[in-house]
Protein backbone atom coordinates (compact mmCIF):
# COMPACT_ATOMS: atom_id res chain seq x y z
CA UNK A 1 0.00 0.00 0.00
CA UNK A 2 3.00 2.33 0.37
CA UNK A 3 2.93 3.14 -3.33
CA UNK A 4 -0.60 4.55 -3.04
CA UNK A 5 -0.74 8.26 -2.35
CA UNK A 6 -3.60 9.83 -0.46
CA UNK A 7 -5.69 12.20 -2.59
CA UNK A 8 -4.69 15.82 -2.09
CA UNK A 9 -8.17 17.19 -2.76
CA UNK A 10 -10.44 17.66 0.28
CA UNK A 11 -14.19 17.79 0.37
CA UNK A 12 -15.16 21.50 0.59
CA UNK A 13 -17.53 20.86 3.50
CA UNK A 14 -14.96 19.26 5.82
CA UNK A 15 -14.88 21.01 9.24
CA UNK A 16 -11.96 23.40 9.74
CA UNK A 17 -10.21 24.48 12.93
CA UNK A 18 -9.11 27.99 13.89
CA UNK A 19 -6.11 27.75 11.55
CA UNK A 20 -8.30 26.85 8.59
CA UNK A 21 -6.99 23.28 8.49
CA UNK A 22 -9.16 20.21 8.12
CA UNK A 23 -8.56 16.94 9.94
CA UNK A 24 -7.08 15.60 6.69
CA UNK A 25 -4.26 18.15 6.99
CA UNK A 26 -3.10 16.35 10.15
CA UNK A 27 -2.98 12.90 8.56
CA UNK A 28 0.09 11.14 7.17
CA UNK A 29 0.72 8.28 4.75
CA UNK A 30 -1.57 5.28 4.31
CA UNK A 31 -1.00 2.81 7.13
CA UNK A 32 0.75 -0.47 6.33
CA UNK A 33 -0.15 -2.04 9.70
CA UNK A 34 -2.50 -5.02 9.96
CA UNK A 35 -6.19 -4.32 9.41
CA UNK A 36 -7.81 -3.64 12.76
CA UNK A 37 -4.52 -2.84 14.54
CA UNK A 38 -5.09 -0.80 17.68
CA UNK A 39 -2.11 1.38 16.76
CA UNK A 40 -4.07 2.90 13.88
CA UNK A 41 -6.79 3.92 16.35
CA UNK A 42 -4.12 5.68 18.44
CA UNK A 43 -2.93 7.53 15.33
CA UNK A 44 -6.51 8.65 14.71
CA UNK A 45 -6.72 9.98 18.28
CA UNK A 46 -3.43 11.86 17.88
CA UNK A 47 -4.70 13.42 14.65
CA UNK A 48 -7.94 14.46 16.35
CA UNK A 49 -6.14 15.93 19.38
CA UNK A 50 -3.82 18.15 17.32
CA UNK A 51 -6.68 19.19 15.05
CA UNK A 52 -8.84 20.24 18.00
CA UNK A 53 -5.94 22.09 19.67
CA UNK A 54 -5.32 24.13 16.49
CA UNK A 55 -1.62 23.20 16.49
CA UNK A 56 0.33 24.16 13.35
CA UNK A 57 1.82 20.85 12.11
CA UNK A 58 5.23 22.42 11.45
CA UNK A 59 5.60 23.13 15.19
CA UNK A 60 5.55 19.42 16.03
CA UNK A 61 8.55 17.08 16.20
CA UNK A 62 7.62 13.38 16.34
CA UNK A 63 10.28 10.81 17.20
CA UNK A 64 10.22 7.02 17.53
CA UNK A 65 12.42 3.94 17.94
CA UNK A 66 11.91 0.51 16.38
CA UNK A 67 8.81 -1.69 16.21
CA UNK A 68 5.25 -1.66 14.88
CA UNK A 69 4.48 1.28 17.17
CA UNK A 70 7.50 3.21 15.95
CA UNK A 71 6.21 3.01 12.37
CA UNK A 72 3.05 4.91 13.26
CA UNK A 73 4.45 8.49 13.15
CA UNK A 74 4.47 8.02 9.37
CA UNK A 75 0.67 7.77 9.50
CA UNK A 76 -0.07 11.09 11.25
CA UNK A 77 1.09 14.72 11.03
CA UNK A 78 2.69 14.30 7.63
CA UNK A 79 3.70 17.98 7.57
CA UNK A 80 5.59 17.91 10.88
CA UNK A 81 9.23 17.18 11.68
CA UNK A 82 10.06 13.49 12.16
CA UNK A 83 12.97 11.28 13.20
CA UNK A 84 12.99 7.48 13.43
CA UNK A 85 15.87 6.55 15.75
CA UNK A 86 17.37 3.18 16.73
CA UNK A 87 15.80 0.60 19.06
CA UNK A 88 15.15 2.01 22.52
CA UNK A 89 17.13 5.23 21.94
CA UNK A 90 14.31 7.61 21.04
CA UNK A 91 14.39 9.37 24.48
CA UNK A 92 18.03 10.48 24.22
CA UNK A 93 17.62 11.69 20.63
CA UNK A 94 14.50 13.63 21.62
CA UNK A 95 16.28 15.09 24.66
CA UNK A 96 19.03 16.43 22.43
CA UNK A 97 16.50 17.96 20.05
CA UNK A 98 14.60 19.55 22.94
CA UNK A 99 17.82 21.06 24.35
CA UNK A 100 18.60 22.55 20.95
CA UNK A 101 15.13 23.96 20.27
CA UNK A 102 12.54 24.29 23.01
CA UNK A 103 10.05 26.00 20.66
CA UNK A 104 8.87 22.74 19.11
CA UNK A 105 6.19 20.45 20.56
CA UNK A 106 7.80 17.05 21.15
CA UNK A 107 5.93 13.79 20.74
CA UNK A 108 7.65 10.47 21.40
CA UNK A 109 5.97 7.28 20.17
CA UNK A 110 7.23 3.95 21.44
CA UNK A 111 6.10 0.40 22.19
CA UNK A 112 6.25 -2.01 25.10
CA UNK A 113 9.34 -3.68 23.61
CA UNK A 114 11.02 -0.40 22.66
CA UNK A 115 10.45 1.14 26.12
CA UNK A 116 10.13 -1.75 28.61
CA UNK A 117 12.98 -3.91 27.29
CA UNK A 118 15.95 -2.49 25.39
CA UNK A 119 14.95 1.11 26.10
CA UNK A 120 14.01 0.77 29.79
CA UNK A 121 17.05 2.71 30.99
CA UNK A 122 16.42 5.53 28.51
CA UNK A 123 12.75 5.64 29.52
CA UNK A 124 13.72 6.04 33.17
CA UNK A 125 16.13 8.91 32.57
CA UNK A 126 14.01 10.96 30.17
CA UNK A 127 11.27 10.67 32.80
CA UNK A 128 13.39 11.79 35.77
CA UNK A 129 14.76 14.74 33.75
CA UNK A 130 11.13 15.80 33.13
CA UNK A 131 11.73 16.55 29.45
CA UNK A 132 8.84 18.59 28.08
CA UNK A 133 7.20 16.00 25.83
CA UNK A 134 4.31 13.57 25.44
CA UNK A 135 5.61 10.00 25.63
CA UNK A 136 3.13 7.47 24.19
CA UNK A 137 3.64 3.71 24.62
CA UNK A 138 1.47 1.64 22.29
CA UNK A 139 1.27 -1.40 24.53
CA UNK A 140 0.17 -4.80 23.15
CA UNK A 141 2.29 -7.17 25.27
CA UNK A 142 3.98 -8.82 22.28
CA UNK A 143 6.76 -8.16 19.78
CA UNK A 144 4.47 -7.74 16.82
CA UNK A 145 7.28 -6.92 14.38
CA UNK A 146 9.14 -10.18 15.14
CA UNK A 147 6.21 -12.61 15.21
CA UNK A 148 4.56 -12.18 18.59
CA UNK A 149 7.01 -13.16 21.32
CA UNK A 150 6.18 -12.02 24.85
CA UNK A 151 7.25 -8.48 25.63
CA UNK A 152 8.24 -7.29 29.09
CA UNK A 153 4.68 -6.04 29.73
CA UNK A 154 3.03 -9.42 29.06
CA UNK A 155 1.08 -10.68 32.07
CA UNK A 156 2.45 -13.67 33.93
CA UNK A 157 0.48 -16.78 32.99
CA UNK A 158 -0.71 -15.40 29.66
CA UNK A 159 -0.44 -17.63 26.56
CA UNK A 160 1.23 -16.75 23.32
CA UNK A 161 -0.16 -17.49 19.88
CA UNK A 162 1.82 -20.75 19.93
CA UNK A 163 0.48 -21.75 23.34
CA UNK A 164 3.57 -20.96 25.44
CA UNK A 165 2.86 -19.71 28.94
CA UNK A 166 4.65 -16.57 30.12
CA UNK A 167 6.49 -17.29 33.38
CA UNK A 168 8.07 -13.84 33.85
CA UNK A 169 6.74 -11.05 36.04
CA UNK A 170 5.42 -8.11 33.98
CA UNK A 171 6.76 -4.58 34.01
CA UNK A 172 3.90 -2.15 34.58
CA UNK A 173 5.10 1.09 33.00
CA UNK A 174 2.43 3.17 34.75
CA UNK A 175 3.53 1.97 38.20
CA UNK A 176 7.17 2.44 37.18
CA UNK A 177 6.47 6.00 36.00
CA UNK A 178 4.79 6.80 39.32
CA UNK A 179 7.67 5.27 41.29
CA UNK A 180 10.28 7.23 39.32
CA UNK A 181 8.52 10.57 39.85
CA UNK A 182 6.69 11.25 36.58
CA UNK A 183 4.68 14.49 36.70
CA UNK A 184 1.87 13.31 34.39
CA UNK A 185 0.72 9.69 34.16
CA UNK A 186 -2.26 8.33 32.24
CA UNK A 187 -3.46 5.08 30.71
CA UNK A 188 -5.89 4.65 27.85
CA UNK A 189 -7.32 2.04 25.53
CA UNK A 190 -6.83 2.42 21.79
CA UNK A 191 -10.51 1.69 21.12
CA UNK A 192 -11.83 4.34 23.53
CA UNK A 193 -11.25 7.48 21.48
CA UNK A 194 -13.64 9.54 23.63
CA UNK A 195 -11.25 9.09 26.57
CA UNK A 196 -7.91 8.99 24.75
CA UNK A 197 -8.25 12.28 22.84
CA UNK A 198 -8.77 14.39 26.02
CA UNK A 199 -5.86 12.57 27.71
CA UNK A 200 -3.57 13.46 24.79
CA UNK A 201 -4.74 17.06 24.82
CA UNK A 202 -4.06 17.29 28.57
CA UNK A 203 -0.61 15.79 28.06
CA UNK A 204 0.22 18.32 25.35
CA UNK A 205 -0.79 21.15 27.69
CA UNK A 206 1.37 19.80 30.53
CA UNK A 207 4.73 21.44 31.26
CA UNK A 208 7.10 18.49 31.58
CA UNK A 209 7.09 14.77 30.88
CA UNK A 210 3.58 13.47 30.10
CA UNK A 211 3.42 9.67 30.00
CA UNK A 212 0.48 7.94 28.30
CA UNK A 213 0.38 4.13 28.29
CA UNK A 214 -2.19 2.92 25.74
CA UNK A 215 -3.42 -0.68 25.70
CA UNK A 216 -3.47 -1.55 21.99
CA UNK A 217 -4.52 -5.08 20.88
CA UNK A 218 -2.43 -6.94 18.30
CA UNK A 219 -4.94 -8.54 15.95
CA UNK A 220 -2.39 -10.72 14.17
CA UNK A 221 -0.80 -12.56 17.11
CA UNK A 222 -3.92 -13.26 19.13
CA UNK A 223 -4.50 -16.48 17.17
CA UNK A 224 -4.07 -19.70 19.15
CA UNK A 225 -1.90 -22.72 18.47
CA UNK A 226 -3.64 -25.79 17.16
CA UNK A 227 -5.91 -24.05 14.66
CA UNK A 228 -5.56 -25.40 11.15
CA UNK A 229 -6.39 -21.95 9.86
CA UNK A 230 -3.63 -20.21 11.80
CA UNK A 231 -0.69 -18.65 10.01
CA UNK A 232 1.74 -20.94 11.86
CA UNK A 233 -0.09 -24.11 10.74
CA UNK A 234 -0.25 -22.89 7.13
CA UNK A 235 3.47 -22.20 7.01
CA UNK A 236 4.29 -25.56 8.60
CA UNK A 237 2.31 -27.56 6.03
CA UNK A 238 2.97 -25.42 3.00
CA UNK A 239 5.91 -25.81 0.63
CA UNK A 240 7.00 -22.25 0.06
CA UNK A 241 8.60 -21.24 -3.20
CA UNK A 242 8.22 -17.54 -2.56
CA UNK A 243 7.63 -16.40 1.01
CA UNK A 244 4.22 -14.75 1.24
CA UNK A 245 1.71 -14.02 3.92
CA UNK A 246 -1.93 -13.09 4.22
CA UNK A 247 -3.56 -11.20 7.06
CA UNK A 248 -7.32 -11.47 7.10
CA UNK A 249 -9.26 -8.23 7.60
CA UNK A 250 -10.25 -7.63 11.21
CA UNK A 251 -12.47 -5.07 12.85
CA UNK A 252 -10.92 -2.55 15.21
CA UNK A 253 -11.82 -3.11 18.86
CA UNK A 254 -13.61 -0.04 20.25
CA UNK A 255 -15.54 0.77 23.40
CA UNK A 256 -16.83 3.64 25.53
CA UNK A 257 -17.98 3.60 29.14
CA UNK A 258 -18.84 5.96 32.00
CA UNK A 259 -16.36 7.22 34.65
CA UNK A 260 -16.15 4.90 37.65
CA UNK A 261 -17.51 1.91 35.73
CA UNK A 262 -15.95 -1.37 34.56
CA UNK A 263 -16.22 -2.64 30.99
CA UNK A 264 -15.26 -6.13 29.79
CA UNK A 265 -13.77 -5.93 26.28
CA UNK A 266 -13.41 -9.10 24.18
CA UNK A 267 -10.24 -9.51 22.16
CA UNK A 268 -10.18 -11.22 18.76
CA UNK A 269 -8.96 -14.50 20.29
CA UNK A 270 -11.92 -14.67 22.67
CA UNK A 271 -10.01 -13.48 25.73
CA UNK A 272 -11.27 -10.59 27.87
CA UNK A 273 -9.75 -7.39 29.25
CA UNK A 274 -11.47 -5.71 32.21
CA UNK A 275 -11.14 -1.93 31.91
CA UNK A 276 -11.98 0.36 34.83
CA UNK A 277 -12.28 4.08 34.17
CA UNK A 278 -11.38 6.26 37.16
CA UNK A 279 -14.35 7.96 38.83
CA UNK A 280 -14.99 11.67 38.48
CA UNK A 281 -14.06 12.25 42.14
CA UNK A 282 -10.71 10.45 41.72
CA UNK A 283 -7.81 12.65 42.94
CA UNK A 284 -5.00 12.61 40.35
CA UNK A 285 -2.80 14.85 42.55
CA UNK A 286 -1.97 12.09 45.07
CA UNK A 287 0.93 9.97 43.77
CA UNK A 288 0.86 7.41 46.61
CA UNK A 289 -2.91 6.95 46.33
CA UNK A 290 -2.63 6.53 42.55
CA UNK A 291 -0.02 3.79 42.97
CA UNK A 292 -2.09 1.96 45.62
CA UNK A 293 -5.32 2.31 43.61
CA UNK A 294 -3.77 0.73 40.51
CA UNK A 295 -2.33 -2.15 42.53
CA UNK A 296 -5.68 -2.77 44.25
CA UNK A 297 -7.52 -2.90 40.95
CA UNK A 298 -4.90 -5.24 39.47
CA UNK A 299 -5.75 -7.78 42.20
CA UNK A 300 -9.30 -7.86 40.78
CA UNK A 301 -7.96 -8.33 37.24
CA UNK A 302 -8.78 -4.79 36.16
CA UNK A 303 -6.78 -2.34 34.03
CA UNK A 304 -7.31 1.23 35.25
CA UNK A 305 -7.60 3.90 32.54
CA UNK A 306 -7.78 7.69 32.66
CA UNK A 307 -5.60 10.48 34.05
CA UNK A 308 -3.89 8.69 36.94
CA UNK A 309 -1.43 11.31 38.23
CA UNK A 310 -0.63 14.96 37.56
CA UNK A 311 1.97 16.93 39.52
CA UNK A 312 0.71 20.42 40.45
CA UNK A 313 4.22 21.94 40.55
CA UNK A 314 6.00 20.34 37.62
CA UNK A 315 9.22 21.98 36.37
CA UNK A 316 10.44 20.75 33.00
CA UNK A 317 14.06 20.05 32.03
CA UNK A 318 14.72 23.60 30.82
CA UNK A 319 13.49 25.16 34.07
CA UNK A 320 15.50 22.71 36.18
CA UNK A 321 18.70 23.17 34.17
CA UNK A 322 18.26 26.91 33.45
CA UNK A 323 18.99 26.43 29.75
CA UNK A 324 19.09 29.24 27.23
CA UNK A 325 15.70 30.13 25.77
CA UNK A 326 16.94 30.66 22.20
CA UNK A 327 17.14 27.78 19.75
CA UNK A 328 20.80 26.81 19.16
CA UNK A 329 20.33 27.10 15.41
CA UNK A 330 19.62 30.82 15.86
CA UNK A 331 22.74 31.63 17.90
CA UNK A 332 25.80 33.18 16.21
CA UNK A 333 28.91 31.05 15.85
CA UNK A 334 30.88 33.21 18.30
CA UNK A 335 28.35 32.46 21.03
CA UNK A 336 28.16 28.73 20.27
CA UNK A 337 31.98 28.42 20.12
CA UNK A 338 33.41 31.22 22.31
CA UNK A 339 36.99 30.03 21.95
CA UNK A 340 39.84 28.65 24.06
CA UNK A 341 39.84 31.46 26.65
CA UNK A 342 36.25 30.79 27.67
CA UNK A 343 36.92 27.03 27.68
CA UNK A 344 39.85 27.50 30.06
CA UNK A 345 37.69 29.66 32.35
CA UNK A 346 34.97 27.02 32.47
CA UNK A 347 37.47 24.23 33.18
CA UNK A 348 38.99 26.22 36.03
CA UNK A 349 35.65 26.10 37.84
CA UNK A 350 35.96 22.33 38.21
CA UNK A 351 39.55 22.23 39.51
Amino acid sequence: MTYLAKPKLHHPDLPRNALGYTRRDYEGAISTLCAGCGHDSISASIIQAFFELDVPPHRVAKLSGIGCSSKTPTYFLGNSHGFNSVHGRMPSVLTGAALANRDLIYLGVSGDGDSASIGLGQFAHVLRRNVNMVYIVENNGVYGLTKGQFSATADKGSKSKRGAVNSDEPIDLVLLALALGATFVARGFSGDKAQLVPILKAGLAHSGFAFVDVISPCVTFNDHEGSTKSYAYTREHNVEIVHADFIAPAAAITTEYDPGSVRNVMMHDGSWVRLRKVAENYDPGDRDRAYAYIRDRQKDGEVVTGLLYLSPDSMDMHAQSDTIADALIGLPFEQLCPGNTELQRMQARFR
